[in-house]
């Protein structure tokens, strides 16, 4: 029998890195506004939420009571990852997870599942960091963004590479993290709030030098980039 030719798919696969970091966002989401609506029961599961936030936010003073005490208790320390998941209303979390799917379907593409991880979960790590160390917010953090914005530099640096390879202007690459940025400060500057830009920035540099570091001759091609300019 002659065999049929197979048609390409109309949409590429997601990675699965990619798939797994969606459903755990929308996943725990859903825990929490059905518990609130009586789904599960009364009692516990109409504070989850809340519990949650005051179990895995991070703020200014604890990791200024960490660096004081020059202690990182392993309660503490989940936090830092543990925040990413927690959000604080259901639009958050789907805006989030959108992001996720959307940038992390164009960096998972080019990177292992591994290293794709490493570029959400490092810069939200260390963008947590810097929000509590640098700034001076008793506001709790949560929220997957400084790790999207981890993703949106590794899809940064794939955006730089190619318009270099192409002999355009790679300065362009860096056209939406200056959009993004430039709104933040705006509704900082009009409405307050606790400054999550620090983590957001923070997570997009550390995502940005990641890719750079994963991607084989990246710090040449940006070293050989920068003696040329």
């Amino acid at each position: 029998m002659d065999q049929q030719p197979q048609r390409p798919a109309m949409v590429n696969p997601l990675p699965p890195v990619i798939v797994a970091l969606f459903f755990m966002i929308i996943g725990i989401e859903a825990a929490f506004t059905l518990g609130a609506r009586g789904v599960f029961g009364t009692g516990a599961p109409l504070g989850w939420r809340l519990a949650a936030i005051e179990g895995y936010g991070v703020n200014s003073p604890l990791v200024q009571m960490m660096l004081d005490n020059g202690q990182y208790p392993v309660q503490h320390l989940m936090r830092f990852v543990g925040y990413l998941f927690v959000h604080g209303a259901l639009s958050q979390a789907i805006f989030a997870a959108v992001m996720v799917l959307a940038i992390g379907k164009i960096v998972g593409e080019v990177f292992s599942g591994l290293f794709t991880l490493m570029i959400f979960i490092i810069p939200g790590v260390i963008g947590a960091f810097a929000y509590g160390a640098i700034g001076d917010a008793p506001q709790i953090l949560i929220g997957a963004f400084p790790g999207v914005y981890g993703l949106i530099g590794g899809f940064t640096y794939l955006l730089w590479r190619k318009l270099d390879d192409m002999g355009a202007q790679s300065t362009r690459a860096f056209g939406l993290i200056g959009m993004l940025m430039g709104l933040q400060l705006i509704f900082a500057a009009l409405f307050g709030g606790a400054p999550q830009w620090i983590a957001d920035l923070t997570g997009f540099i550390v995502g940005f030098v990641l890719a750079l570091l994963l991607t084989p001759g990246g710090w040449t091609r940006v070293r050989n980039k920068i003696r040329h300019e």
